[in-house]
């Protein structure tokens, strides 16, 4: 029998030594058994070996993207007219391009700007599509009328009809390319996001919080912000691999990230113009750096909708 002082206290076990072994076990087991709100999602372990692939992938291209072209050491701008279409494994590790500038170099700086404006823009694109989404399902009937009916005349036309015609008007460098992908891609965000606060809108901790006196404001960043954001991480990882796909074709056609600058879109432009002379490594390291971003991150996304069905 165990007796406590809050009820009861006390074991007279007689194979218990300590009397509050008992009351000391049974609060360890609940705490054990009660879920952590501070720790790591529950699917997250159990991701799929795709998933876990996927992360690698995208590991090993950022850690070579970044900390690699610092340890490779060679100035992707250096031209060499001696070496120009050097082949792999002689005078540079993946030959050299038409100038004579080492292609591994130039292949990792361009995944440096590739990567840099597909991840901005997405927050851009991110950070809008909540705005507007949020004044769209906690706003009065008529606004959330009149701004889906604007984001409709938005989703209605084509985005890469938008980009290009936008990037033929504007001068382009990494901060005009961030603004000008995150301003055309948010509306697609912008819906999701009105359609989960429409939902999350009406919960009883809302309803119970607007009782209180919080303001939409609070009530915006308090708790919709929170119960919608697995959704925001989802459409985050997606929106990387379109943007990365966007800024590719428009480097590819000369209206993205400008030469002397590399990306990977206009370096795969540059080798295409090689293309009957068999210079590959001119063509394949930028068009297999593009697909491999592109699919490990799909298959992340694709890995963190599966675990948030799961739990």
């Amino acid at each position: 029998m165990v007796f406590s002082i809050h009820g009861c206290v006390m074991s007279r076990h007689p194979g218990i030594a300590d009397p509050l072994a008992a009351e000391r076990t049974l609060v360890h087991g609940v705490r054990a058994a009660w879920p952590s709100r501070r720790g790591l999602p529950s699917w997250l372990p159990r991701f799929s070996p795709a998933v876990w692939c996927g992360i690698l992938l995208l590991a090993v291209i950022v850690l070579a993207t970044f900390p690699g072209a610092a340890l490779y050491g060679v100035n992707p701008y250096t031209v060499d007219p001696v070496n120009q279409i050097a082949p792999p494994f002689g005078h540079a590790f993946l030959g050299t391009d038409q100038l004579g500038r080492d292609q591994f170099s130039r292949v990792l700086a361009g995944g440096q700007s590739s990567l840099i404006i597909g991840f901005a823009a997405s927050f851009v694109a991110v950070v809008l599509g909540v705005v507007y989404g949020m004044l769209a399902g906690l706003g009065p009937r008529l606004v959330d009328t009149v701004l889906m009916r604007v984001l409709d005349t938005f989703l209605a036309i084509p985005t890469i009809v938008i980009l290009i015609f936008l990037a033929a008007i504007y001068t382009l460098d990494n901060v005009v390319l961030i603004l000008l992908l995150g301003l055309t891609t948010w509306p697609r965000t912008a819906r999701v996001v009105r359609n989960e606060t429409l939902a999350a809108r009406d919960r009883d901790f809302v309803t119970a919080s607007r009782q209180f006196g919080a303001g939409l404001l609070f009530v915006a960043r308090a708790h919709i912000l929170r119960v919608i954001l697995p959704v925001l991480m989802v459409n985050f990882v997606f929106l990387v691999a379109d943007n990365i796909l966007a800024l590719s074709f428009l480097s590819f056609l000369g209206l993205g990230v400008q030469p002397p600058i590399p990306s990977w879109g206009n370096l795969l432009n540059d080798g295409l113009q090689n293309i009957f002379s068999n210079d590959w490594w001119l063509i394949y390291p930028p068009g297999l750096m593009i697909f491999g971003t592109v699919i490990a991150v799909n298959l992340i996304g694709e890995g963190v909708v599966a675990g948030m069905e799961r739990s």
